[in-house]
Formats: structure tokens, sequence, C-alpha cells
């Protein structure tokens, strides 16, 4: 089971090519499926990446331009048809994305066998949006010609480690274990206090993921994300085309390796990339001369953000 894994199902910009779709990811955490950005075709890319559609619960867009939420309708009508049945898909958009989306649904599909909700981002939140006992998704305004928001996926603070032999030597009771595992001392009846590091080991590093989608370089981006294990940002051109990137509030690679390098990250994968480009060597090059550990997106890729952080 992935421990929060990131599947790349679509990393091309507004139109469809036969190398890349629309954007669409899919974070599976603990075996539970968040999609962020919802291009053309999410459903069949979904099978492709053999991620089961009963395991979907949360759908996050960034904006409200097609390529990153006009799947949105034909994803949630296969689900119906086919592959969820009870429960609920919550859709994380603004005001205006969900009074769309209620009026196509409720023309094209009224009926579903699970509930639809809306979790509406007023424009320009910085805050956190939704969270479980493990994990916080939080939203921060990015720069575009629309309302836009990025997103960042923060697992909580983990337990720690019981060191069987300790907690046995000093009798630590059932009881007692989740509290010790969470950082308490243990105390005796005797009124004898056990360190808490006398009895476990250091928890697990807790991984964070941030998605940057379509926005201009901005240096309140990098401080937004400042310290991600892994960063997405956008792509879309190279830096001879920096000025139609600025003027249509998109970034080069070189600026999203400037968004990485500011804000201290570990590894950069690049995305959105024009259909103009016949391949991503030239994003990769422009992009590892400022920021090394720099990776390009494709449609089938899975970072295991729980083995990368065991790894460094």
């Amino acid at each position: 089971m992935a421990q929060f894994q990131i599947n790349y199902l679509g990393c091309g910009s507004a139109t469809p090519t036969l190398r890349h779709l629309p954007s669409c990811q899919v974070i599976d955490f603990r075996n539970n499926l968040m999609m962020v950005d919802c291009g053309e075709g999410a459903q069949l890319s979904m099978r492709r990446a053999r991620l089961k559609y009963s395991r979907l619960s949360h759908i996050f867009l960034s904006h409200l331009h097609g390529d990153h939420c006009l799947g949105l309708p034909g994803l949630l009508s296969t689900l119906a048809l086919t592959g969820k049945e009870g429960g609920t898909i919550t859709i994380h958009t603004f005001k205006e994305g969900a009074a769309i989306f209620r009026r196509i649904m409720d023309f094209f599909c009224r009926e579903t066998p699970f509930d639809i909700q809306y979790d509406i981002i007023a424009p320009g939140t910085d805050d956190v949006i939704w969270e479980s006992d493990a994990l916080e998704v939080r939203a921060f305004p990015l720069i575009h010609r629309v309302p836009t928001t990025g997103f960042i996926f923060k697992e909580k603070p983990k337990l720690r480690h019981i060191i069987g032999d300790a907690v046995a030597f000093h009798q630590v009771p059932v009881r007692e274990m989740q509290a010790i595992k969470a950082g308490a001392d243990f105390v005796k009846p005797d009124g004898t206090v056990i360190a808490n590091e006398r009895l476990t080991r250091p928890a697990d590093p807790s991984m964070s993921y941030a998605y940057c989608s379509d926005t201009v370089f901005s240096e309140a981006v990098a401080r937004a994300v400042e310290g991600v294990d892994v960063l997405y940002h956008e792509a879309t051109y190279l830096d001879a085309e920096h000025e139609k990137a600025h003027m249509r509030f998109h970034s080069t690679a070189a600026e999203a390796a400037r968004v990485a390098q500011l804000a201290g990250v570990k590894r950069l994968v690049l995305g959105h990339f024009s259909k103009q480009y016949a391949d991503e060597e030239g994003h990769l090059a422009e992009a590892r001369a400022i920021f090394p550990d720099t990776i390009a997106a494709n449609e089938g890729l899975r970072i295991d953000l729980e083995h990368y952080g065991k790894d460094n």
C-alpha cells in the first residue's frame, strides 16, 4: 500500500497532444485518492494507472481554465456508471466553479450513487482547506489570468517508534502506549519519570508535496512552498519565450527552477509543457543549470514520497 505517492496523469498545457494530456494528478495517501486538477480524459488515465475509482474522495481544482477542469463532468459520470457506490466526493473549487459544475451535473447526471459536495475556496486563500488525522491540504494564491490556487499536501507529525525491550523493562501498560508514541514521558507508580527518549526512537519524517499550476514567476510563491520535499511547478515555455510566458501569465523552466532554489525544496518536477516542444530536453537543461535535482513529468510517472524521504 502506498503511503504517499504522486501519480502524474496529465502534464501538458491547454492543447492535448499525442505526447501529453491536460493537467491531472492523483495523490495516493495511505490508500485514499485525491485528484489535483481534472483535465479531459481523467477517467481513462486513472484506468491506465490502475487507480481505483472507488478510492477517490477529493478533487482539488486549481482554477477554471478548461485544461484543468473540463474532465470533471466526464469523470463524475463515469464514476456514477461504473466505479463508485456510496460515500462522498468533495470538489474543492471557487464559487463560480461550484455553480458551473452543479448545473452540468444536474443536466447530464442528476442521480449519482454517491454524494457530490462542493468546498468553496475564496480567491487569495492562504490557509488549510482540508485535513484528516494524518494529512493537511493548504491552499495558497498563484498569479495567473484568472483566480488560481496552489496546493500543499503535508503529512502531520508522525508517531514515534516504540522500543520493545525498553517498554517491557519499565513495564509500560498497553493503555499508555499511544501517549508514549505521541511523545509523553512515562511515570511509574512510585513516581519515577522515564524520559520518552529512553522508550522510543524518532518518528519517520513527515513528507510534503506542493502543486503550482499556472502562474508567473513569483518570490511569494517560493515563500509559500518553502521547504517542501517535492515541488511540481509549471514550465510551459523555454527561456527564449519568456516574453510570451509573462504575457500569458505562465513560467519558463528556468523560472520554475528559481522558485525551487529560493524555496529550498529537495526535488523539482516540471510540467504543463506547451505543445510547441517535441521533447523536454530543453526544459531540463535550463532548469538543471539552476536547480540540478529536476525531473520532467510524464504520463505514468509515479513518485513515492515515503521512499524519497528515507533516501534523503
